[in-house]
């Protein structure tokens, strides 16, 4: 044991049992005051029946001289997901699944005796293309008659946000990015349309919801009247059954399919050159011979796929829910267990948040991956969003060791596109500029025209 041990940001909710990195390695302490849980936990046969579904990210027990600070009860070492993303940069499916995967963890804790006590959506992330639970330390034994503690919050990270995405807009997920402890249930009432809350499910859960937690509290319990609130075996059955079926029959949420068709269209580019382009994604692939790859701005993830299915893990970001929504039902549907899209503004991208603005981390944090690429994408930020190309270049040295990146001259009919509606004040968007910037953070490797048109690839070590 060499460094200090650094506790996570994000771990110190629970001082029963928190996260910590020692010498590099991620691991969870539980302390003596979690001992009695932990151990019903373990007992009962839900830890087994968890990780053997694929509910649960599963751990292994190390030596409690590893522990980061007295009172510690055990030391795991968990298995560490590639890339820990968030709500706020899922699509409606993705955070659909996550609502559904943690109602089936509930479930099957019921059938052993235990119950969540969180259902943030923070204790989920995508591993392998499909949701998982990573909050060992959310289950205490389930108690006959008692509320479901974590009801509330389901409803406020889950039901939610769902409905406003399903009944608004789908970029109104984007709420759990501000209200990290959940969208407020008053809010979501007051954001929805009244057909929607007029629905059984949502009226209860939501708006009935909402007007109990403004008459007795943010829990919505009467503290005089609990015995009200109590739930047999068989009512705390048909709550999550409930709130099943309130996430299930949302309806699919209005997409704009505007980005989800470039590439159908392709006006911009021929079948030869198409062609080119993905041999030259190949051969970048196989000469950087990457082991995780970032796709900036991968619309449907046409290119993000060459990395995926070669068994590399792949993110697929793009600032549109509609091409992010095709992405993940392609990559479900095809069992794709290497592809993982996400909602993500480049010009924006997720920031550090909450406490001490050390919660959650940025993309930057997350990184670097092996190879990223940055297809189609350098017109839409220097341009499109007047960034200067030196310091995209320069973030793109910090988000990727190596990049791809395609170079869009002003002639090129979807640059005139942008311009077309807007003076061009652009005059160092040029080829020569850019490389110039490449230059000064990378080292050139490749340098390949695509057939058939006025593009270049460029293959950058950093």
């Amino acid at each position: 044991m060499n460094a200090a041990p650094e506790v996570l940001g994000s771990s110190y909710r629970d001082p029963r049992a928190f996260v910590f990195v020692r010498d590099g390695v991620l691991l969870r302490q539980v302390n003596e005051a979690h001992r009695r849980d932990f151990e019903g936990f373990l007992g009962s046969g839900l830890y087994e029946a968890l990780v053997g579904q694929g509910l649960l990210i599963p751990h292994d027990e190390v030596d409690l001289e590893l522990a980061a600070s007295p009172g510690a009860y055990k030391v795991l070492r968990p298995e560490v997901v590639p890339f820990v993303s968030y709500p706020y940069e899922w699509c409606f499916s993705q955070l659909r699944d996550a609502a559904l995967t943690t109602l089936r963890v509930q479930e099957v804790s019921m059938s052993h005796g235990m119950s969540l006590r969180d259902a943030s959506a923070f204790n989920v992330t995508y591993r392998r293309g499909a949701p998982v639970f990573i909050d060992t330390a959310s289950f205490e034994p389930l108690v006959e008659g008692r509320p479901w503690v974590a009801y509330r919050q389901f409803c406020e990270h889950f039901l939610a946000p769902l409905a406003l995405m399903a009944y608004r807009d789908p970029r109104l997920g984007q709420l759990l990015r501000i209200h990290l402890d959940g969208v407020p249930l008053d809010l979501a009432a007051e954001l929805l349309p009244r057909s929607a809350t007029a629905r059984p499910s949502l009226l209860l859960h939501l708006r009935l919801h909402a007007k109990s937690q403004r008459k007795h509290g943010r829990d919505g319990v009467d503290p005089q009247d609990q015995d009200r609130a109590k739930l047999s075996s068989k009512a705390f059955q048909g709550l999550v059954e409930s709130l099943r079926g309130a996430v299930t029959k949302l309806p699919e949420p209005r997409s704009d399919t505007t980005w989800a068709a470039y590439y159908d269209e392709a006006s911009h580019y021929s079948d030869e050159a198409s062609a080119a382009k993905e041999a030259l994604v190949a051969t970048a692939l196989s000469e950087a011979a990457p082991s995780t790859v970032w796709d900036l701005g991968a619309n449907t993830g046409r290119f993000a796929r060459l990395a995926s299915s070669r068994g590399i893990d792949t993110l697929a970001l793009d600032l549109d829910q509609s091409p992010v929504e095709a992405a993940y039902r392609d990559a479900r549907a095809r069992g794709d267990e290497h592809l993982l899209p996400l909602v993500m503004d480049l010009a924006n991208p997720s920031p550090a948040a909450g406490w001490a603005n050390r919660e959650r981390m940025t993309l930057e944090e997350r990184g670097p991956a092996d190879l990223v690429l940055a297809l189609a994408l350098i017109h839409h930020l220097a341009i499109g969003r007047n960034v200067p190309l030196d310091r995209v270049v320069a973030h793109l040295s910090r988000l990727g060791r190596w990049a791809l990146v395609e170079w869009i001259p002003k002639q090129d009919p979807r640059v005139r596109e942008l311009l077309a509606s807007r003076e061009d004040v652009f005059d160092d968007y040029t080829e020569e500029a850019f490389e110039a910037a490449a230059r000064s953070v990378f080292r050139v490797v490749r340098r390949d025209p695509i057939p058939g048109t006025d593009r270049i690839l460029f293959l950058l070590q950093r």
